[in-house]
């Protein structure tokens, strides 16, 4: 049966859509809160925010993750920041004006309401995690301080050093315990949910495995939520944890929610280069380090010949043989242009030739802190009332500058690639990092399936095709804290005559059934071949044609390719251990079998949108410079598409039109 795409975005102006839309809708007394069941899946920021306001508000939480602890959810890998529109400042931000970036960042393909409301609710999440005790970085006064971040000409990110995520994670993790420790919330730990469970139509419930016993559970609710995180992993190589996955989500697309615009990825520009092919995951250097730092490759393919070859430093490349391709391309933004633009020109020069790291494709630029060293260390000094400090001093005191506002990234980078940033540039190149594709959700965050809301990384929403960077971590907070009570609520509030929903229904039974049917299918599959040997096949299809470049030759391509693998992947994965024990190779191939499919469903839906837009960089549709081209008449859509069987090229296409009200449509240029 075709199902409409009702986004039910407010009637009004923008800046009152939100707000009116609270003013009218239902409620559930505190007395009625106890009395119904709501399950989040994911502890990360959108999940333990969503957990520990619903749990406070009265209602029966239960929380799944598939970690040992809360406290180990992606969110803590989160380093440069977050934003809010304060502007503590004073150099011009607004709401409007994060509401006006993220839009353009998204290059146009964003829903206005939902990304307004984000902006709306920005600064309530910099005072509720200060409140907590999150530790944000303070100035010399101990006002919070602020830095840059990319596509943003003002100063709005707070941050923790290059620990943001962790600090606000902990703040999360200890609202979380707190409803623990009153009974509000019922932890599950080392749970995978591997399936919902739908009873006329609605969300009621979970299938979950036990990943200690391997026990499968029933477990049921009036709502779901689910915060499951994005699903970069897709690309086996990304900045990723090694377990996140996106089957949480796969299972609930395979029950009827849509999911959005999956081509949409992001391909951070500022990761250590991939080392050899033995290796399991890429590390991030923080996107905050482009504040300090400026990229830049050799002028002369000659010097970059050289560098890879070992006969030159790139601390012996005078200045004018040095080319800050970022300032030289976008001056008004230079190395601080969204995260789409900056990794796509990295890729550009090192095509040309011009890359510095000595691995399989030569692809690496440099990162180099040199010029902020010796201006922050000249200001140090005059601080000192030293006008004409000694060069060393400059070094000494500019060195001790970066390190308090990177220290922890500097340590990091020294650990993993034995070469000292405060010496040597950085060695960077872009590596997969965030989704802006998801579970399709309308303006309450309900997908297509009623009572199951998705929140956080895991859902289509905000960010368009290209996320600003410290963007995440406002999303994932401002759905858990700040719309989740408010429109989980207006749903449950005809729940409160339910009673408890039982799980000995056929429902249930069904349900648990097929998720032991396709353990039992991998366990018993004698075949030759490790998981990763499949996921790393996946990998490499993904990232080479549906990765920074796409054209329609590769995508076609792609889409026979990972229809061959899924059928060689059930016919020759070998699966060891059992069913029934802690089994981390079963975990993973049930992730991914469901990776298989979405990789498909990503290269179709690239293969479908014949324009350029964000991290969707189809090499046929560009300009003369190598910017993206947008096709405003025929793509100003939001792809929402529906399952129909394991063979991705198969599903069904429903658009959204995004209409823009309030901003003007433009080609996004920053130059």
């Amino acid at each position: 049966k075709h199902m409409a795409l009702d986004s039910k975005i407010p009637q009004g102006h923008i800046s009152e859509k939100w707000t009116n839309h609270k003013n009218n809708l239902k409620l559930v007394a505190p007395n009625n809160r106890p009395k119904i069941d709501v399950i989040v899946v994911g502890t990360g920021l959108a999940g333990a925010s969503a957990a520990a306001s619903l749990g406070e508000m009265g209602y029966n939480v239960k929380a799944f993750c598939f970690q040992d602890s809360p406290r180990r959810a992606h969110s803590i890998a989160a380093q440069g920041g977050i934003n809010a529109a304060k502007n503590y400042q004073n150099d011009g931000d607004s709401t409007y004006r994060l509401f006006y970036d993220t839009i353009k960042g998204g290059d146009y393909r964003a829903r206005e309401a939902n990304v307004h409301r984000l902006a709306e609710v920005s600064a309530n999440i910099i005072d509720q995690c200060v409140a907590q005790g999150v530790p944000f970085a303070r100035d010399y006064g101990g006002l919070l301080d602020n830095r840059s971040f990319g596509g943003t000409q003002v100063q709005r990110t707070f941050y923790a050093a290059g620990q943001t995520g962790q600090q606000l994670l902990l703040g999360a993790y200890s609202a979380l315990s707190r409803q623990i420790g009153l009974g509000n919330v019922k932890m599950y730990n080392r749970h995978e949910m591997l399936d919902i469970v739908k009873v006329d139509g609605k969300a009621r419930g979970i299938i979950a495995r036990n990943l200690i016993t391997g026990e499968l559970e029933r477990h049921s609710a009036h709502a779901v939520i689910v915060a499951t995180g994005g699903y970069g992993n897709v690309y086996f190589l990304s900045t990723n944890a090694m377990g996140s996955n996106v089957t949480a989500a796969w299972k609930i697309h395979k029950k009827g929610a849509h999911f959005a615009n999956p081509c949409y990825v992001q391909i951070h520009p500022t990761c250590i280069p991939v080392h050899g092919t033995n290796q399991s995951k890429l590390t991030l250097m923080s996107e905050s380090l482009r504040n300090s730092g400026r990229i830049w490759v050799p002028a002369k393919i000659e010097d970059a010949e050289a560098i890879r070859a070992g006969k030159l430093k790139p601390t012996q490349i005078a200045e004018e043989d040095r080319d800050y391709y970022l300032e030289r391309r976008y001056p008004a933004f230079g190395n601080l242009v969204p995260r789409d633009v900056a990794s796509r020109a990295a890729k550009e020069r090192c095509d040309e030739g011009f890359g510095i790291e000595a691995n399989d494709t030569n692809e690496g630029v440099y990162l180099d802190f040199s010029a902020e060293i010796i201006t922050k260390g000249k200001q140090a000094a005059l601080i000192q009332g030293d006008a004409n400090p000694s060069d060393a001093k400059v070094q000494e005191l500019g060195k001790k500058w970066v390190e308090s506002k990177y220290g922890n990234l500097f340590t990091m980078y020294e650990k993993i690639t034995d070469e000292n940033p405060y010496e040597t540039p950085m060695k960077i190149y872009p590596a997969v990092h965030y989704t802006m594709g998801g579970v399709w959700v309308d303006y309450n965050l309900m997908s297509s399936i009623p009572g199951c809301f998705v929140a956080g990384e895991a859902n289509f929403s905000d960010h368009g095709a290209n996320r600003l960077g410290a963007s995440a971590l406002m999303q994932g907070l401002a759905d858990g804290y700040f719309v989740l009570p408010y429109t989980v609520s207006n749903y449950l509030a005809d729940e409160i005559r339910t009673g408890k929903i039982s799980t000995d229904t056929p429902e249930f039974v069904d349900a648990e059934n097929a998720v032991r049917q396709s353990i039992e299918q991998l366990i018993n599959n004698n075949g030759t071949k490790s998981v990763d040997h499949f996921h790393k096949k996946l990998g490499l299809i993904m990232w080479n044609k549906v990765g920074m470049g796409r054209n329609e030759k590769g995508l076609t391509e792609a889409i026979e390719e990972i229809g061959q693998l899924r059928e060689d992947f059930y016919a020759d994965v070998k699966v060891p251990g059992a069913a029934n024990e802690f089994n981390q190779e079963l975990e993973k191939a049930l992730r991914v079998a469901d990776f298989i499919e979405l990789g498909q469903l990503m290269a179709k839906d690239a293969l479908l949108r014949k324009e350029s837009c964000g991290g969707h960089f189809r090499e046929e549709y560009q300009d003369a410079e190598g910017e993206t081209l947008r096709d405003d008449e025929n793509f100003a859509y939001v792809a929402a598409w529906e399952y129909n069987g394991s063979d991705a090229s198969k599903s069904v296409l429903h658009k959204e039109e995004l209409k823009y009200e309030f901003i003007k449509i433009a080609a996004r240029n920053y130059k």
